[in-house]
């Protein structure tokens, strides 16, 4: 098992079974687009934001650092969302280390004391909740910002904050969310598998679909994983399931085929599955559908990282329609580090950290450093060669080009060709003839680096770009 896929084991085994502690949440109503204050009748815990466009109706709780808690057809107002406990509902969750992570020697719950650093939206395990900062209705669009709660901990808010613009527009939620750390710790440690962003539903919606296939955009045949774990018992390897989303969505429907699509156009790795009994439950009740967009990245100490995603309410060929009209034309790789690592990753290596500004400075000094690129996907047809602008300053001159594809999804030997480079320190482009591999085919989907088998201290490689083209601009 490799140590992302592990991480993401550990990741998913947190999220959220029926053993920690819980807070009930019920659906309240109110005039559209009004916050709807703390009141004698509402639920003791709640206060909510809503908004409705009259198709669709969301709230966010104010008690639970802003996230939605609550989403449904605006007609019927029967809740989407899962709120059995605090590490549910549709939040944001990031990872980093250290592994425990122990601020000031606070030991974490030994439960979730694998997942070190991990603020979330809503709370900690141990009850405290996330607090709001800054919070906007307009009756068009909610503005949050939270200091989150580290969940393995009791009461330690996170040296970071969290944000989120929300706007709805017909049957689709649009959010816009960012955390922006400010860490005492300036260790640089290893990329982790994001979830961006976590999202729960209830037990009705229990029928998950995602494409897998690689014809994407043809309107191919969906797969439908069905999965499902009642205590962790049950599980073998992960409770969830995990798969490249060629088309970059998902979605947990009902019998109807009617529910909660997740659009993220930049993600093919999503993870999820279903928790107790499918078909039956409510927003307080344990049973719970799970799915995440999954992006894997360094997160500095000082780093504003932000992402967008989309939530389609609707049947499940609305929820693709959707999808296919508001996909843009997929582009061969092309990574261009100018002001971010395009979600690259390094195991056994470390950069000069952010903000990342025309070129990654990577330095090598331990063995077999490895830089590891996303999940895409492309046609090895058309893309028979891959241009590296590198600058280099190593003892060993010899480097490697690995590529995974979408029936064999790792890195091996023999899905890979060799390159000499020149450690002179100064830039050159290096032309990478990947189509003389006859292991080179079908659809690719992701690309790793090895600058160096051994490194050495004083090593290090600079990368303006990894592109299909010779002189991206």
């Amino acid at each position: 098992m490799t140590t992302v896929k592990a991480e993401m084991i550990v990741t998913l085994m947190k999220k959220r079974s029926n053993y920690i502690v819980l807070f009930t949440l019920a659906v309240i109503t109110n005039a559209a687009g009004v916050w709807a204050g703390q009141t004698s009748s509402e639920p003791a815990g709640e206060k909510m934001s809503y908004l409705d466009n009259g198709t669709i109706r969301l709230g966010v709780d104010l008690n639970l650092g802003g996230s939605i808690t609550y989403l449904a057809d605006a007609n019927d107002r029967i809740n989407i969302i899962n709120n059995h406990d605090w590490g549910r509902q549709i939040q944001m969750s990031f990872y980093s280390g250290p592994v425990p992570f122990t601020p000031g020697g606070k030991q974490p719950s030994k439960t979730w004391a694998g997942l070190g650093w991990n603020p979330i939206q809503s709370g900690d395990c141990a009850g405290n909740r996330s607090r709001i900062v800054e919070h906007r209705n307009d009756g068009i669009s909610i503005y949050v910002k939270c200091v989150p709660m580290q969940w393995p901990l009791d009461n330690e808010p996170g040296e970071c904050t969290f944000e989120s613009w929300i706007r709805l527009e017909d049957n689709v939620v649009k959010v816009r969310s960012r955390i922006n750390n400010n860490r005492t710790d300036t260790t640089q440690y290893s990329g982790r598998g994001q979830e961006l962003p976590a999202v729960y539903t209830n037990g009705p919606w229990y029928r998950l679909f995602s494409y897998t296939g690689d014809r994407p955009f043809t309107n191919d045949k969906l797969s439908r994983f069905t999965k499902t774990w009642t205590s962790l018992e049950d599980v073998n390897g992960s409770p969830w399931e995990n798969w490249t989303a060629t088309e970059n969505w998902a979605a947990l429907v009902n019998e109807d085929d009617w529910g909660l699509g997740v659009f993220k156009p930049d993600a093919y790795s999503f993870t999820g599955g279903f928790f107790g009994t499918p078909g039956k439950g409510t927003s307080k009740d344990a049973p719970t559908g799970y799915i995440s967009p999954v992006i894997s990245e360094i997160l500095d100490h000082n780093i504003e990282y932000e992402y967008e995603y989309m939530l389609i309410v609707g049947k499940l060929d609305e929820i693709r329609r959707y999808v296919y009209e508001h996909s843009q034309r997929k582009s061969p790789p092309d990574y261009r580090f100018e002001k971010n690592r395009q979600h690259w990753i390094y195991r056994n290596a470390t950069d000069s950290g952010g903000p990342i500004s025309g070129e990654l400075n990577i330095s090598l000094d331990k063995d077999d450093p490895q830089l590891i690129g996303p999940v895409g996907f492309w046609q090895a047809r058309d893309v028979p060669m891959i241009y590296i602008h590198a600058a280099c300053s190593t003892q060993d001159a010899g480097a490697r080009l690995f590529w995974r594809t979408h029936s064999e999804p790792g890195f091996a030997e023999q899905r890979s060709v060799s390159f000499e480079t020149r450690s002179d320190g100064q830039y050159h482009i290096y032309e990478i003839d990947v189509s003389s591999s006859p292991h080179y085919k079908g659809a690719i989907t992701g690309l790793r680096l090895d600058p160096v088998s051994t490194g050495r201290k004083g090593d290090y490689i600079k990368i303006q770009y990894i592109s299909w083209r010779k002189n991206p601009k």
